[in-house]
């Protein structure tokens, strides 16, 4: 099997324009000399673990040491090649095997009102030490909105953190006197810019450590008076709200619970009122072939996640709500910049990482996620939305 594998892999490898370097001097690579160079260290080792699995074996294998980036080679322009030829890599003969080599989603990774807790546990309350390492002062962990008439390199990321949450509270017509509900509140970046215009802001999360962080940056503002930070599930939030503002929080639903998620938007919102949704997307083709199988960033990264496609949001919308999508704004290559900027910190800042325990294994997991997703959106793979939904005409009474 392991012989099959590199057999695999060096045919794929020919079809894209990076180089791979084998201990024995070997290259395989459809690039040219300045191609990006991934290092096969323990050959293998890797086509053992894409043997067993080929859809998690790679990101196991970078995790492991078996490969690596050669010296001058970023990670992250490595992988981009890969994300912008995965829809034909495979050959449709190959892809008939699919349902042979797929391993479901586990199903103790449900987002049930418990399994919700816990899969947002797993990944947000392993240290607020950890997030600040890497994310802006403002501890914002969603997609910068950089602005496009100023170069990059002379644009702050916490400027550019405070530009999009400004952005979307425009979009939810957050002012003076708006009772304001936020579905995954964070660390109260959002929630301290609402108060600041005046609202009134309930906030919710699952995670224990966020919570405790964004309660002391809101006394700290001086806002507590107009902050209620709960540790709270979204379908047991009550009450009416004149804007809901939900940022790259859908992704942690699970289609199984979209409806729920949805119809918990529609339930909340005040007459006149705005839904302001900032959510990670890929095309709905896509999302059909993977939404049933496990992947790295499954098992790794979020457990129970899963990234909708905007048809999939319309569908579920008109199929259970009152709603409808009345605006749609797109800001990828922001978030692949957001993604360069969050692993460059992290890699800079590994020392204060490692001083809170975590070990090699942690630091190449977490560099090939920031690297894997910034591939994605740097190829066009993944796309990010600030979307607007409102009541639809038919069912404003």
């Amino acid at each position: 099997m392991r012989w099959v594998a590199r057999l695999v892999v060096d045919r794929l490898l020919d079809q894209v324009a990076v180089r791979a370097v084998y201990p024995d001097g070997t290259v395989r690579g459809g690039g040219g000399p300045g191609a990006p160079v991934l290092r096969i260290v323990r050959p293998d080792a890797m086509f053992e673990r894409l043997a067993r699995n080929p859809k998690i074996g790679l990101g196991e294998a970078y995790q492991a040491g078996d490969w690596t980036t050669a010296d001058g080679t970023d990670l992250g322009e490595l992988l981009t090649p890969f994300a912008e030829r995965v829809a034909h890599l495979v050959p449709p003969t190959l892809l008939r095997f699919r349902r042979l080599v797929d391993r479901r989603v586990p199903r103790r990774h449900r987002n049930t009102p418990a399994g919700a807790r816990d899969n947002i546990s797993a990944h947000y309350d392993l240290s607020n030490a950890l997030f600040g390492a890497f994310l802006d002062p403002g501890m914002t962990y969603s997609s910068a909105l950089f602005d496009p008439d100023v170069p990059l390199a002379a644009q702050d990321l916490e400027a550019a953190q405070d530009r999009k949450v400004e952005r979307i509270l425009d979009l939810a017509a957050v002012g003076p006197g708006s009772r304001v509900l936020e579905i995954g509140t964070g660390w109260g970046t959002l929630a301290i810019a609402a108060a600041r215009r005046g609202a009134h802001v309930t906030g919710i999360t699952l995670s224990t450590e966020q919570l405790q962080l964004a309660g002391k940056r809101v006394a700290g503002a001086g806002l507590a008076d107009r902050v209620d930070l709960r540790l709270q599930d979204y379908r047991a939030v009550t009450g009416s709200y004149d804007a809901v503002v939900s940022v790259e929080m859908i992704e942690a639903v699970g289609e199984e619970y979209w409806p729920d998620y949805f119809r918990t938007l529609d339930r909340l919102l005040a007459p006149g009122g705005r839904i302001a949704v900032q959510a990670i997307l890929m095309d709905h083709d896509r999302m059909l072939a993977t939404r049933r199988s496990y992947s790295w960033i499954q098992k790794y990264i979020f457990p129970g996640g899963l990234i909708p496609s905007r048809t999939a949001i319309d569908e579920t919308v008109a199929r259970h709500t009152t709603l409808t999508v009345d605006d749609d704004y797109r800001f990828g290559q922001d978030y692949a910049e957001t993604l360069r900027r969050w692993r460059r910190r992290f890699t800079a800042n590994w020392p204060a990482v490692r001083a809170e325990g975590f070990d090699e294994k942690f630091r190449r997991t977490w560099e090939y996620y920031l690297a894997y997703s910034e591939s994605g959106f740097a190829s066009g793979y993944l796309d990010v939305a600030q979307l607007r939904l409102t009541r639809r005409p038919s069912a404003v009474r």
